[in-house]
């Protein structure tokens, strides 16, 4: 699994090195915002991270952009919604994924579902409710993902608390793996690597094999005992500071998992709020979750403006074989 790159979180732009190409040009940037004092602060930011500024401007000039060169990086606050912002970010995440340009957008809480339901191509930064430090951590990340930058050494509080992130999904996914247990003579193509029959059924062909492979595999938990879990862990926080057991991966994975044996659907919103952390460092666990394999997008069929965040497959068996594997003990541990 790929590896986050992290810049820190500092004050001035002394943390990456200049963003230029390999013929020594400036990368081209573009920012839309309709708030002014902050579109002249994401401006100034990016040049003095060493991008070259092409176009600054309102959240309505997306609507007439096309004809105009956004750049490799651009940078976009909507912290509210309408029919049209989220058309014009749906072209926009079009435009930028076809291109390849990196986008960051800011937005808020209430807003953060419909955005996140429309930009589904390119892969962005999401950014809820952002300070300038978290911006600049964004620019940072830009600058790392492209190709021949080397962002400068993090303090080592930064190294700790940035790291953790993509150190714990790897732990993870390393566990998940154990539980589900390796197929004999199978190289690991995943993060998941599932026990399967090697057997020959006359007549019987795959379909008969995959009906028994399914029947082997364990139900999902009782949802009320997952729920009772998720209280039992969220009433910690009434006696102890809260990040003393953040564990928003494994909180996520309850969540889900009760959400996929009651039959609903839980929105990107409410998995960040059940992550117990900010939804800015929800939605990168997410990312990288999706990248691991734990989690899906799920986009709603019957609204294209909606999307929602599921387990794979694999990694609701995992679930599945973990609660299986403590029995009647889960009840008892709560």
């Amino acid at each position: 699994m790929a590896q986050l790159q992290y810049a820190p979180p500092v004050d001035d732009f002394a943390y990456a090195a200049p963003a230029s190409d390999a013929a020594g040009l400036r990368l081209a940037l573009s920012v839309f915002a309709d708030r002014p004092h902050l579109r002249d602060q994401l401006r100034d930011d990016a040049e003095g991270a060493g991008f070259r500024v092409v176009q600054a401007d309102g959240l309505g000039a997306l609507h007439d952009s096309a004809a105009r060169p956004l750049g490799e990086v651009v940078l976009v606050d909507c912290p509210t919604v309408d029919g049209a912002s989220l058309a014009a970010l749906a072209r926009l995440d079009l435009r930028a994924a076809h291109a390849g340009a990196m986008l960051v957008v800011s937005t808020s809480v209430a807003a953060l579902d419909d955005v996140f339901a429309c930009l589904d191509q390119s892969a962005p930064q999401i950014l809820v409710d952002p300070g300038r430090a978290e911006r600049l951590v964004a620019l940072g990340q830009v600058l790392a993902r492209l190709p021949g930058r080397r962002v400068r050494e993090l303090s080592e509080e930064d190294r700790l608390v940035l790291l953790r992130l993509a150190e714990q999904v790897n732990t993870l996914a390393e566990r998940m793996d154990r539980i589900a247990g390796p197929e004999a003579g199978a190289p690991p193509a995943s993060a998941f690597r599932f026990e399967s029959p090697r057997r020959s059924f006359a007549g019987s062909g795959e379909g008969a094999e995959d009906r028994l492979l399914r029947n082997l595999r364990p139900a999902l938990p009782d949802p009320r005992l997952v729920r009772r879990i998720i209280r039992q862990r969220q009433a910690r926080a009434r006696f102890f500071d809260g990040e003393l057991f953040a564990d928003p991966a494994w909180d996520m994975l309850l969540d889900l998992t009760a959400a996929r044996a009651e039959h609903t659907r839980v929105s990107v919103t409410s998995l960040c709020i059940a992550s117990g952390v900010p939804p800015t460092t929800a939605l990168r666990w997410i990312g990288q979750m999706t990248e691991a394999g734990l989690l899906q997008r799920v986009e709603d069929e019957t609204d294209r403006r909606r999307a929602f965040i599921a387990l794979t497959d694999k990694a609701a068996d995992t679930m599945a074989r973990y609660f299986a594997e403590l029995g009647g003990e889960a009840a008892r541990l709560v």
